[in-house]
């Protein structure tokens, strides 16, 4: 492991993939405790840029592997996952897997054996409020678990997991307990249930788990989907809303919580997957214009999930279209797959951009033992790569299935335990992806302090308030309210389409006093002529705007703890965008198609100024930017 005290931006896959791809000898590993990962770090996990750190600002690497069951997959049946268990309605049991067969003692140390360090812990909503015991024979490996509720057994596979000293990732996989994923009526977060059920769930597990730091994160929805009639969206303000149930979670969680990762998934699918409807696999690719926001900037982690047998727009399901005009992953060359990653996820972790955050690659897989098709294993070790290049965070899928007679029922599993306890494993002689496995365990990757970067994140008013403050409540009432984050201040404004962006960038510390000013009172020189301006007043800097319809409203001024310059320059923006040159996030377009305003990094927006000309409707046209202190 290389160490390091300060972290730059990442290596480009493409610039590392040529060395990567030469093989590797691996030797197969004992399945015993890795020494010291419980005391290894500290909890709770937050970000600093691109990196997932702990405690005490170390960088922790999330190298998982998904444990599921919970979300009910187990069918008792011998036959994990197949589909023609649940047609003919075989009972599941909402339990990770694998209790019946061994110890979960046996079951953690052989998770150590995998390299991990962290685990995703799928469940469902309905295992949440699942009151019947377990049945005795699916815990047999485990007395100790007899009579527990799935919740209950969840909670002492929770707690052993964290007192190994791995990290849990809860994720609401699921609504219904069944397999995942296709037209089941779990394709959204409220496919079943309503938003506000969703929200309430999460905030249960929360802060049930509250007190357990190693309980890291809350993985808000898994692979979200068009169902028989409708898509999901990014950003339209209605039911179906991604992006703004997400924003909906992540602010009621870390307002119980504040603690946990807020791991954010995109768009799985749209569309139908035929040549003549649009279709397609977004991923992250709409957080690039419209990210989230939460109140704690150092919690959001965005996730994807890659699988060769899917792709950019192919469901993994044969669409009729080929290979050239809907390729899976796996059709890909090296350097597209690890071009297309980065358009679909990887960008993500540029730094400087309101979207920089984390991406944690939260599942991908393929099968082993038994697999012969080489475009499979070719997409494996060359995604293994691709993670390696870019030192990404990752989860496989999935760490636990069943063995019968020395051979493993579901091959996509690292690990498969026969009816007599029997392991076999990925480092098995007949199972070709180990190579690449501990390639990918192993590699070399950023450790040690990791630097707080600056943070610059958006504000988004187009449909409803914004608020992604913890203190501040319906300070202009009937208008539509941006409100940054308590540790950042207002660093810019759209002018037709109302959104916004803050920054950290050389904060200064506020009292806690604000103002809300709606009028001139505070205006103390004509610095726009022929313009109605918004002023905050002395030793005040701006934390948040508002509109009604898209026209200024009022501004939200924090007073700072020391005195600010008083003397400034206007930007204006009414006829193009005027951005800073170089510096925060000019590479980051927060406002899309619109003209937009953005004080230089080293400066605070003190003041708004806006006409009624009717070609204008009561838009920003120029801030007024003033050095800090």
């Amino acid at each position: 492991m290389r160490r390091i005290t300060r972290i730059t931006r990442p290596v480009a896959a493409l610039a590392l993939l040529a060395a990567l791809l030469t093989p590797v000898t691996t030797t197969a590993r004992a399945s015993e405790p890795e020494p010291g990962l419980a005391g290894s770090w500290t909890g709770p996990l937050s970000t600093r840029g691109r990196y997932v750190v702990d405690a005490t600002g170390n960088r922790f690497k999330l190298k998982s592997g998904n444990w599921e069951g919970a979300q009910g997959t187990w069918t008792g049946s011998g036959d994990i996952g197949d589909p023609a268990n649940h047609a003919h309605g075989i009972p599941s049991y909402n339990m990770p897997l694998g209790l019946d067969r061994v110890p979960m003692s046996r079951i953690l140390a052989d998770f150590h054996g995998l390299g991990i360090n962290s685990v995703r812990l799928p469940f469902s909503n309905a295992m949440l409020h699942d009151t019947t015991p377990v049945p005795d024979f699916a815990v047999a490996a485990n007395p100790g678990l007899r009579g527990k509720t799935p919740l209950q057994v969840f909670d002492v596979v929770v707690g052993a997991l964290t007192a190994e000293g791995f990290a849990v990732i809860l994720n609401n996989h699921t609504t219904t307990a069944r397999w995942c994923c296709g037209l089941d009526g779990n394709e959204r977060w409220n496919s079943g249930q309503s938003t506000e059920q969703w929200i309430a769930d999460w905030v249960f597990l929360a802060q049930r788990y509250a007190a357990n730091k190693r309980v890291a994160g809350a993985d808000l929805r898994n692979e979200v989907r068009r169902d028989t009639w409708d898509d999901p969206n990014w950003g339209w303000g209605n039911q179906h809303d991604l992006n703004l149930a997400h924003q909906q979670a992540g602010l009621a969680i870390q307002r119980a919580v504040p603690d946990l990762l807020i791991i954010m998934e995109g768009i799985n699918w749209y569309g139908i997957p035929a040549a003549i409807f649009p279709h397609g696999r977004p991923q992250l690719k709409p957080a690039g214009s419209l990210s989230n926001t939460l109140p704690r900037t150092d919690k959001l982690v965005y996730s994807a999930h890659f699988y060769g047998f899917t792709g950019p727009a192919n469901t993994g399901a044969d669409s009729g279209l080929g290979a050239t005009s809907d390729p899976r992953y796996r059709d890909f060359s090296a350097a597209e797959l690890a071009r297309v990653v980065r358009e679909e996820a990887l960008f993500v972790t540029t730094a400087g951009q309101h979207h920089t955050a984390p991406v944690w690659v939260s599942e991908f897989g393929t099968g082993g033992i038994g697999s012969a098709d080489a475009k499979e294993r070719a997409w494996w070790s060359t995604f293994a790569d691709i993670l390696i290049a870019n030192d990404t965070d990752f989860a496989v899928w999935p760490l636990v299935g069943w063995a019968r007679d020395g051979s493993p029922v579901d091959n996509w599993a690292l690990l498969s335990y026969d009816t007599n306890g029997t392991a076999v494993t990925i480092d098995d002689p007949r199972d070709w992806r180990s190579a690449a496995w501990r390639r990918l365990t192993g590699a070399p990757s950023a450790t040690g302090p990791v630097a707080k970067p600056s943070r610059w994140n958006m504000l988004n008013l187009d449909y409803a308030d914004y608020n992604a403050s913890a203190r501040t409540t319906d300070w202009d009432s009937g208008a539509r309210k941006g409100t940054c984050p308590d540790s950042q201040r207002l660093m810019g404004l759209g002018r037709s389409d109302s959104r916004g962006l803050c920054t950290d960038h050389r904060q200064p510390e506020l009292t806690g006093v604000s103002t809300v000013v709606t009028d001139e009172r505070f205006v103390t020189s004509d610095w726009a002529s022929g313009y109605n301006k918004l002023q905050c007043p002395a030793g005040h800097i701006a934390v948040g705007y508002s509109v009604r319809s898209n026209a200024m409203s009022a501004l939200l001024c924090a007073q700072t703890r020391t005195a600010q310059p008083l003397t400034g320059r206007n930007v204006w923006f009414d006829h193009g965008d005027n951005r800073p040159a170089g510096g925060g996030s000019t590479a980051s377009d927060w406002a899309p198609g619109y003209y937009k305003g953005q004080c230089a990094d080293n400066e605070y927006i003190a003041g708004v100024a806006y006409t009624w000309r009717w070609n204008h409707g009561g838009v920003p046209d120029t801030l007024l930017c003033r050095p800090l202190a």
